[in-house]
């Protein structure tokens, strides 16, 4: 989504600032900054880069409204959680600089469209390691393909949400003509985490921080 502050009582908008930027403090303090590896590094920049075109290939009805994939799926699984916030949260401070989006509402994108899905797919990455088996199958479809659908729908339910307790539309407009649009594109989000991730963990499985060659091609 696109959040506009002036769609926002001033409290949530000041306010969803704040509890962004004291997370990013806590992201920037559990990063281990020595240990990253140097050619994954290079490489998650590239994904900013990238993700940063998908966000600017957009679509949207109405303000606040738009509809691209978020691509947090897999910035978790390559950079883990706390990594992965701050990526996402410099590539909306270029859409910010851009033009493409409010500045005010930082907060808001990055709480209502980012974090859950960070979350989301960290919890599901644990539960899968503790309940299901460590094979390639069920780190690719289930931590990226269906983690992937499920943070879309996530982050779409925690924005539209937003926008109806807000006030900035009625909840039927909502539910009627933006909730659909978004099952559609979880599939296209569930595709392309599913993807992605797939080839990174055959052609470059070192750039992938969540995948532990000893646990998933073990004998």
């Amino acid at each position: 989504m696109n959040f506009l502050a002036g769609q926002f009582a001033q409290p949530w908008v000041w306010g969803a600032n704040l509890v962004a930027g004291l997370l990013l403090l806590l992201c920037v303090r559990k990063v281990a900054w020595r240990a990253l590896p140097e050619a994954a590094v290079s490489a998650w920049c590239g994904a900013c880069v990238i993700l940063l075109g998908f966000a600017l290939a957009r679509a949207g009805l109405q303000p606040g409204l738009s509809f691209h994939l978020l691509g947090a799926t897999v910035f978790t699984l390559l950079m883990g959680p706390w990594l992965a916030m701050l990526a996402l949260s410099l590539v909306l401070v270029a859409l910010a600089a851009g033009g493409f989006l409010d500045p005010l509402a930082l907060g808001l994108n990055l709480l209502l469209s980012y974090a859950p899905v960070v979350v989301l797919t960290t919890l599901v990455l644990q539960l899968a390691r503790r309940r299901l088996a460590p094979n390639l199958f069920v780190y690719v479809f289930v931590n990226a393909f269906l983690t992937g659908a499920a943070g879309m729908l996530l982050a779409a339910c925690c924005g539209l949400l937003a926008l109806g307790l807000a006030g900035a539309y009625a909840a039927d407009h909502l539910l009627e003509n933006a909730l659909p649009f978004y099952f559609l594109l979880a599939w296209s989000e569930a595709f392309t985490s599913g993807l992605v991730i797939a080839i990174l963990i055959v052609y470059r499985p070192h750039w992938v921080a969540t995948f532990d060659d000893r646990r998933y091609l073990a004998g």
